[in-house]
This record gives structure tokens, C-alpha cells and sequence, in this order.
């Protein structure tokens, strides 16, 4: 029941997230099927910047190839794209992102009433980065917002609701957990492999969680191993990678319940697909021989030695 729960959370979050087409999951590329080209190429001949093209491909806004030299974009879908009516327009148009302000004027309110309404997990932020003061900047899809103005206009005027004020005035904070909620959606899309689906589950645990949920070590260590970047692009400073820890990593006793049951299903049901790999445990050969202690060319063999190889 769990995993269902959060595949049909992840549906929801990419029906929210207006994308025009579903995404498929990737194949690896076999004989006769196309390489591709390389990301960057890809970004510049989409007249994307680097981040915007990352952002694109999370979407499901372009759909990639897996092949003998990593994830590419195929020829065809470059063409799909580039031969799209309003293109380019249209695509930089759906992949536009704001932040708290540019939130706020698209919506016609304060930037108060909008960081309590993206608080109160009203709609998931697309991506974040962190300032130079070690601070979350979250980001959100202007679609998503359009989406929420239309569907929720009663939130945009009049008092904050009373059960969103109570969260907020708790502390509550949903922001983290909705753009993690996203991304494992995102993942879920991109592979039908039983053990991979289950390191996206394991992604958001910390090894505390992961060790619970999977007890057995052979199957924690593969799932450990098939865990994706939630974050493809890691910062050199070391503090900032802290913060994006914290942020990768479930924190709210709910949420880490939800995923941990989760992946413990996503487990059971990968071992009836396959075992994890158990590697033969190595057994180290006994002694044919008698041979005399390391640095003792001579003498008689003394102490824990002599114990050792039975004298007396």
C-alpha cells in the first residue's frame, strides 16, 4: 500500500507540474537505436542554459537515451523539439522558474502570504540552491503557480486559513518534503527495474532509516549502491553540501515512516524478481605447511609461536 501511496503522489506532483507530455522511461540503447549527443550539446542546440536544460530533462520536458557511454538525447527527440510549434518560446516558457518575489507579483499577494502558502505545501518547489549565507533559495515552476492561482483562488484573498496558520505557527515546514516528494516522483518515471526503483525510494533515508527498513546486508548494499543524486550537481564548499544534505534527507517522523515502509515493499518485491548479488564469502586456505615466524630465519620457535604450531 505504500508504494502505490507514493507512485500516486508522483503522479500527482507531474500533473501539477502542467508538463505536456509524459515521460518514458529510458532504454538502454541497443543495436540500430541512436546514440544521441552529449547534454551540453543538447543545451546549447535547445538554446538552453545548463540549468535550465537540467531542469527540462527532470521534467520530462526532454526525454534521454540510456547508452554504453551514459544518459544522451537522441537525434529524433532533438528534432521532436526544435520542430515543436513556438519553439523556442514554449519550451523556455514552461521550464520559466521564480522565487519568492517573482512568485508572489505572478500571484498578485504579498511575499508573505506566499512563503506561508509554499510552507504549507501548497505547491512543490522545482529546485533550490543555497546562498553565500548558507540559506535555502527555493524555486518554483511559474506553471505550477498559474495551475494553483486557477485551482485555489479563495487562498490568494481574505484571512490565512485557520489549520494553516496553526502548522505554521507550530513550525511546520513543508517545503523541503514536497521538492523531495517531486523528485523521487520524477525518478520513479525515469526505470520499471524493481531494484531501481527501490534506491529511489532509499535516496531521501538516512542510514539509520535505510538499516531499519532493509535489515538484511546483502539487500541494504545493493539498494546503497543504486541510490541516485537527488542533487546532480554537488558544490566544492563543504558547508553547502551540509545544507543539501539536510535537505535531501527526510526529517519529519511521518514522512520517514512513509518512505521506509515504502522501500521495505519495494524490496520484497525486487527479491522476487531477483536476489540482490551475495558475493561468495572468501575463505582463506589452510596451511599446508609448517613455516617459522616472520623475521626468524633460525632458532627454536618460542611463546605464542610455539602455541601456535603445537610445540610444547
Amino acid at each position: 500500500m505504500a508504494v502505490v501511496r507514493v507512485e500516486q503522489e508522483a503522479r500527482e506532483v507531474r500533473r501539477s507540474q502542467g508538463a505536456r507530455e509524459r515521460r518514458k522511461p529510458s532504454a538502454p540503447a541497443g543495436p540500430g537505436q541512436p546514440t544521441g549527443v552529449a547534454f551540453r550539446t543538447a543545451a546549447r542546440m535547445l538554446g538552453l542554459m545548463p540549468r535550465e536544460f537540467e531542469l527540462a530533462e527532470q521534467l520530462g520536458e526532454v526525454h534521454t537515451i540510456t547508452t554504453p557511454t551514459g544518459r544522451r538525447v537522441a537525434r529524433e527527440e532533438l528534432a521532436r523539439l526544435t520542430g515543436a510549434e513556438g519553439f523556442p518560446e514554449a519550451l523556455r516558457t514552461r521550464l520559466r522558474v521564480v522565487g519568492t518575489a517573482g512568485g508572489a507579483d505572478l500571484l498578485g499577494i504579498s511575499p508573505g502570504r506566499f512563503t506561508r502558502l509554499a510552507r504549507g505545501g501548497f505547491f512543490a518547489p522545482a529546485r533550490f540552491y543555497v546562498n553565500r549565507y548558507r540559506l535555502v533559495v527555493w524555486l518554483y515552476l511559474a506553471t505550477d503557480l498559474e495551475e494553483f492561482a486557477t485551482r485555489e483562488p479563495a487562498l490568494l484573498t481574505g484571512r490565512t486559513p485557520p489549520g494553516l496558520s496553526a502548522s505554521l505557527a507550530a513550525g511546520e515546514d513543508a517545503r523541503a518534503e514536497k521538492w523531495r516528494e517531486r523528485r523521487v516522483g520524477q525518478l520513479l518515471s525515469r526505470t520499471q527495474d524493481p531494484w531501481e526503483r527501490a534506491g529511489v525510494l532509499a535516496a531521501v533515508l538516512g542510514p539509520d532509516e535505510l538499516a531499519v527498513a532493509v535489515s538484511d546486508p546483502h539487500d541494504r548494499n545493493h539498494v546503497r549502491e543504486l541510490r541516485p543524486a537527488l542533487v546532480p550537481v554537488r558544490p566544492a564548499a563543504a558547508a553547502a553540501r551540509k545544507v543539501i544534505d539536510r535537505v535531501q534527507t527526510a526529517e519529519d517522523p511521518q514522512e520517514i515512516l512513509r518512505y521506509r515502509v515504502a522501500l521495505a515493499d519495494a524490496v520484497r518485491a525486487a527479491r522476487r524478481v531477483r536476489p540482490a548479488p551475495r558475493p561468495d564469502a572468501a575463505v582463506a586456505p589452510l596451511p599446508t605447511c609448517r613455516t617459522r615466524p616472520p623475521g626468524r630465519s633460525a632458532g627454536r620457535p618460542r611463546g605464542l609461536w610455539r602455541r601456535l604450531v603445537g610445540k610444547r
